[in-house]
């Protein structure tokens, strides 16, 4: 196997035909026998980057930094009830 990774579409296509290997792309187009994608990214968890191959399809950081940011809210204002 072969990783791939942020180089040209067509460039991807070219090494994979050449290969008797599987390839694996990241951010490296379509044309290679599979594809890795990074969970953070899809989902946002770094909300100041992004890889230009990336699709987010969620801004789950921002989400969770605002939720980190009331739970130590409520320990400071002492509102956790333990049950």
């Amino acid at each position: 196997m072969l990783v791939l990774e942020n180089i040209p579409h067509a460039l991807a296509g070219r090494v994979t035909e050449a290969l008797r290997i599987p390839t694996i792309g990241i951010g490296a187009g379509p044309n290679c026998d599979g594809q890795v994608q990074v969970f953070h990214d899809l989902l946002g968890l770094f909300p100041d980057f992004a890889p230009r191959h990336a699709v987010k399809y969620a801004d789950l950081g921002i989400e969770m930094i605002n939720v980190f940011k009331k739970y130590a809210e409520d320990v400071r204002a002492d509102k956790l009830v333990s049950k």
